[in-house]
């Protein structure tokens, strides 16, 4: 489910590949790898330890997974590449605004795309490879309500939704402030399009773009930031009369077991139900094990080495592997609905972020 969704959102070229599979011999590069010092892995998922792991167990290749957020894997990056002393040689799903505009340009990180595998991973996700995406969805209660209590965006800017309504901390986790970019780079006039369709009216606004208007209004409404955790339970925690309703990553709703949430994905949204925020693989520029890099990249390609990140409904850049039929979000049935990142423009979303935030900043009320 989730590869044929996939394949609407990204276009997938296939020049080439029988050629540079050819040209590919993954026991050679194991070979290689063997060879080489220990690697140590930077990601924001803690999960990365026993991928590792597992990694080692089966290859033979020393490596370790480290959690790491975004921001901080940036700074170590840029901070060991100076000293020209290099602890992460690998970085999965580091801040994708900065990976554009500073790490891969500057030398910093390198990206690297399994050749055996061109065919299944489309040409938008190579380079910079794309090992996962994770969604993040409008989010209700299913206890307070049958169904999606919102179909269009532009409701949340409406005095019912006024401080109820939640989201991770645009300046702690600032791909918040590059998603307003990116849905005004790529996606304004859908965003007035939707206006219309809510109020039977064309949008008129003094603000430079549909987007900035709905950010405005939206911020208004007086969204609470705050951490993942706590947009999940302010959505789905049982016995609420008047719940959130928020957008949140579709890894929480495991939450729906493990803390008895009542997280439920609202569906055709409009102009989108939500995003697709991709992680990219990425090597470090002075690695010293170049081979176990790339190895451990190509691991995660695969079905065993990014399983634990697929039953958190994070969407795999090789579109061979869907999400597991008990994943609860039911995300795979939506990809459609989300609008996906376009990281040829990232480095821009990194130049206009301050500006974001300060204009948030700005327009938020309580």
């Amino acid at each position: 489910m989730a590869a044929s969704a996939l394949s609407l959102i990204f276009s997938l070229a296939l020049g080439g590949a029988a050629h540079a599979q050819d040209a590919f011999n993954l026991d050679a590069l194991i070979d290689a790898a063997k060879k080489e010092k220990p690697i140590t892995v930077y990601a924001v998922t803690g999960k990365i330890v026993d991928t590792a792991q597992a990694f080692t167990a089966k290859y033979g290749v020393q490596a370790s997974g480290k959690k790491v957020n975004e921001a901080t894997q940036v700074e170590l990056m840029i901070r060991e590449h100076r000293a020209g002393n290099v602890v992460g040689d690998v970085s999965v799903a580091t801040d994708v605004a900065s990976a554009m505009g500073e790490l891969l340009p500057e030398g910093i990180a390198t990206s690297w795309s399994p050749p055996d595998m061109e065919s299944d991973i489309p040409q938008k996700l190579r380079d910079p490879l794309v090992v996962v995406s994770d969604p993040h969805v409008w989010t209700y209660n299913t206890e307070k309500y049958d169904k999606c209590p919102v179909t269009n965006i532009w409701q949340l800017t409406e005095p019912r939704w006024k401080g109820k309504l939640a989201m991770l901390d645009l300046f702690d986790k600032p791909l918040y402030a590059d998603w307003f970019n990116q849905i005004e780079t790529h996606h304004d006039a859908d965003v007035a399009k939707a206006y219309e369709e809510l109020y039977g009216k064309k949008l008129e606004t003094g603000e430079k773009s549909a987007t900035a208007a709905w950010v405005k209004a939206f911020a208004e409404n007086a969204p609470l930031l705050t951490d993942s955790s706590t947009v999940a339970d302010a959505a789905g925690a049982p016995g609420q009369t008047d719940p959130f309703f928020v957008i949140t990553s579709a890894a929480k709703y495991r939450d729906n077991e493990a803390k008895g949430l009542k997280l439920g994905l609202c569906s055709g949204v409009k102009p989108f139900s939500g995003f697709l925020y991709p992680g990219f693989g990425l090597i470090a520029g002075q690695t010293k094990s170049p081979n176990a890099a790339k190895l451990f990249l190509h691991y995660l390609m695969t079905e065993e080495g990014i399983a634990p990140q697929t039953v958190d409904g994070k969407i795999s850049g090789n579109t061979k592997i869907g999400l597991p039929a008990d994943e609860p979000s039911r995300v795979a049935d939506h990809l459609d609905e989300l609008m996906a990142f376009d990281a040829a423009t990232a480095a821009d979303d990194l130049d206009k972020r301050e500006g974001w935030q300060d204009f948030w900043r700005v327009n938020y009320k309580k």
